[in-house]
């Protein structure tokens, strides 16, 4: 019940809501039911909620425990006829519940809904009463749109193990994963770092390889920092955390990867670098051995063609932190084996990742996505939106951080490398509005060429105040360079509507997951869903990209919109529909039509 509900912020229900804030205070109470986080036995026994915690054998402590009241008045036991905690002071803690959800849940409506039942159990007359009102906001809880795509989310994650290659010919039934008992990282940086750390927590020893010893015992530090972190919070014992770090070896030498059963690639996106690699990986591991690049958009078929073992060659794209973020997209090329992706599934289990299996293309599934949902927020700028005003519809949809915060964040120098690597970018100052075939916005190039790297230097799309800064501001001098530069390129500037600003990031995205589905990238809608849930913070409520799409807005108007924009901007590829989303939204249309 209300000890424990999950993420997916039902109401307790069963006579939860009514229940707890008569064994514990009201703030506890707000705070259980509206995140949904775990209470541990021992927080619980301070909370109130119960009566004693028992370690050992059960029997003989209840025994000893009946044993301390014996002969003593119990008073009443039944919760139900207590009263609840904290009655006189509930207006406030309403008030601050009322205040933290509008800031926290962006937009979904179970948390609002269980602080109304618990308003209901301190404000009804009876407790009867209480469970009542507690009844009726379930019934619309569960029937409302939000509670299916939250009971989708629940059961898409479920279905994640149960993978297949598109048309199922491949897929977990009919595979037998390797088995892995030792690992190899190449790098260490930040991706490497979390990786390696990921290894041993899941109790896989890994052996770390750097360039040159100062990075090399950088790179142990930080991982040391990684595991001790999580003892001062709590989450692991110092014991647990040396058995962790025993498992760690740091190593310059290529050579003592020759026994270790995989490898995973993780330097920075340099194709020519990551064949280097992966050449002289071959030569050095076993034949058995897979290797595999962390690469967030490079192609794998490449990076196998410079190996003897093409079916051993597979991506795994972790999402920074690594050791943090749940999210594991394996990538299978051409000939990569059944056993292969059998094994990178199963390892992705290992580590507590919500693996997804896709196939190869430039940047795969969830960066391909990214890409139309970014570009169109970079033309919003060029047409007469602010960067505060693109992210804050983003935000109202529910996406905790808009696309210029996330640049920020992340550092704006990632995207400008990623873009020269690609060829995008050739000279500082470049001005130029299309490029390799498509229309481009170079406003995000200016911001990095003067400096504004986001966070880190204190100032990018918003100004923090000082380097490493958490707090964005509006700033007059990027509102400047937006308007003389989309002024300079022949924009006339006008007022562009929240409803076109949510229409033009989110379904060219959907566009382009429907064509990731049509080519068999993806093999299931649940798998893309889940991608952008854990990956890159699509609000759960909603279900997905591609569920929203279907069930709350309609494939039909969806297809109408894409047309609509396309024909607005025929030079813009993402716009072209997808045939995929075409058909179904076509069959939406003639279903209207019947009705």
């Amino acid at each position: 019940g209300c000890i424990s509900r999950s993420k997916h912020w039902n109401l307790p229900a069963a006579t939860g809501s009514q229940r707890l804030p008569r064994v514990t205070d009201l703030a506890s109470a707000v705070e259980m039911c509206t995140t949904g986080m775990p209470v541990s036995a021992k927080k619980a026994l301070e909370k109130g909620i119960v009566d004693k915690v028992i370690y050992g054998d059960i029997l003989s402590e209840a025994i000893s425990f009946a044993k301390t009241v014996e002969s003593k008045p119990v008073g009443p036991r039944r919760v139900s006829t207590l009263k609840v905690k904290g009655k006189e002071i509930s207006s406030a803690v309403f008030d601050a519940a009322y205040d933290m959800i509008q800031k926290r849940s962006r937009g979904a409506i179970g948390p609002l809904l269980n602080v109304k039942a618990l308003e209901a159990a301190v404000n009804s007359d009876s407790y009867e009463d209480g469970l009542e009102k507690e009844a009726s906001l379930v019934q619309a809880l569960f029937f409302s749109g939000q509670s299916r795509a939250l009971q989708y989310a629940f059961f898409s994650e479920r279905k994640l193990p149960k993978w297949e290659t598109p048309g199922g010919s491949v897929n977990y039934k009919n595979t037998t994963p390797m088995a892995l008992k030792e690992a190899a990282v190449i790098g260490g940086g930040t991706m490497g770092s979390g990786i390696a750390a990921c290894f041993i927590s899941s109790g896989i020893p890994v052996k770390l390889v750097e360039v040159n010893q100062e990075y090399l015992d950088k790179t142990l530090s930080g991982i040391r920092k990684i595991v001790q972190r999580n003892v001062e919070k709590g989450r692991l014992s110092q014991e647990k955390a040396g058995q962790q770090l025993s498992l760690l070896r740091g190593t310059l030498d290529y050579n003592e990867l020759k026994n270790v059963d995989i490898v995973i690639e993780a330097v920075f996106e340099n194709m020519d670098l990551k064949k280097k690699i992966f050449r002289r990986l071959d030569q050095t591991c076993k034949p058995s051995a897979i290797l595999a690049s962390n690469t967030s958009g490079l192609d794998i078929d490449q990076m196998a063609s410079v190996t003897s073992r093409p079916e051993k060659v597979v991506g795994t794209h972790f999402f920074s932190p690594a050791h943090v973020m749940k999210l594991l997209e394996n990538i299978r090329g051409k000939r990569t084996s059944p056993e292969t992706m059998a094994t990178v599934m199963e390892l992705g289990k290992k580590l507590r990742k919500i693996s997804v299996l896709v196939g190869n293309c430039p940047h795969f599934v969830g960066n391909r996505m990214l890409g139309p949902y970014v570009r169109e927020a970079s033309y919003l700028l060029e047409e007469g939106a602010l960067p505060h005003e693109v992210d804050q519809v983003l935000e109202d949809f529910g996406f905790a951080m808009g696309a210029f915060k996330v640049g920020d964040l992340a550092g704006n120098d990632v995207g400008y490398k990623g873009r020269k690597d690609f060829g995008f970018i050739t000279r500082e100052g470049q001005e130029d509005r299309f490029r390799q075939g498509y229309r481009y916005c170079p406003i995000a190039d200016f911001l990095v060429e003067r400096g504004r790297l986001g966070q880190k230097s204190g100032k990018g799309w918003y100004n923090y105040g000082k380097p490493g800064g958490r707090v964005p501001q509006p700033d007059p001098e990027v509102e400047k360079l937006i308007i003389e530069s989309s002024e300079k390129a022949g924009f006339k500037r006008r007022r562009i509507s929240p409803q076109e600003i949510l229409e033009r990031c989110l379904y060219s995205l959907i566009n382009e997951g429907f064509k990731t589905l049509e080519e068999n990238i993806a093999s299931r809608q649940e798998d893309i869903d889940m991608i952008w849930l854990y990956g890159y913070g699509w609000p759960r409520h909603t279900g997905g990209p591609m569920y929203y799409a279907k069930n709350f807005v309609g494939l039909d108007k969806i297809y109408e919109r894409i047309l609509y924009y396309q024909a607005l901007n025929p030079d813009v590829k993402h716009w072209e529909p997808s045939n995929l989303l075409a058909s179904e939204g076509l069959k939406g249309r003639m279903n209207i039509s019947r009705l």
